[in-house]
């Protein structure tokens, strides 16, 4: 039987923080709160798992489309396809 390839396969240099910023996130950068039609980057928390979306999507940009309970539905382009991405919002950061 092949090794398992799980949700995060290859992801030591891809979500590896600076010892700056290990540990959890601060207050302030947890309480922000997002409206519909917001343009977003997509930045996975390591420390976080809940709301994790998959490491295919971490750097990319979308716009947030609907709200589900303490997550974000996020519309992404990936190709010619529109993807939905549901994240919550510790592995979110909003573009400016």
């Amino acid at each position: 039987m092949p090794n398992s390839k799980g949700f995060k396969h290859s992801t030591r240099k891809l979500l590896k923080k600076s010892p700056r910023k290990r540990g959890l996130q601060s207050l302030g950068r947890l309480l922000v709160k997002y409206n519909v039609g917001d343009q977003v980057v997509i930045k996975i928390d390591a420390a976080i798992q809940k709301g994790m979306p998959h490491r295919r999507y971490h750097g990319k940009f979308g716009v947030i489309t609907e709200v589900r309970g303490r997550a974000y539905v996020i519309k992404i382009k990936t190709g010619d396809v529109y993807k939905q991405i549901i994240a919550r919002p510790e592995h979110v950061y909003i573009t400016k």
